[in-house]
């Protein structure tokens, strides 16, 4: 059970989930001052649906049984 919260840590240290998580910290904030431009939701939105997209394509390689 260690060995599977470690791996998901790491995995949440990679560079993408970082970029990530601090866009949406931004995001956040930037909701609360209503401080929203255009641009900024236009690569909020490409830099989530390429992270989740991403995500989702290493699940359904697994559940097929393809090597990534």
């Amino acid at each position: 059970m260690n060995e599977a919260i470690v791996k998901r840590l790491g995995n949440l240290l990679s560079v993408k989930s970082l970029v990530t998580l601090a866009l949406t910290a931004v995001f956040a904030v930037m909701t609360v001052r209503q401080a929203i431009s255009q641009d900024f939701m236009t690569i909020y939105a490409v830099i989530i649906a390429f992270y989740f997209g991403t995500q989702s394509q290493k699940v359904q390689d697994a559940v097929e049984g393809k090597d990534g």
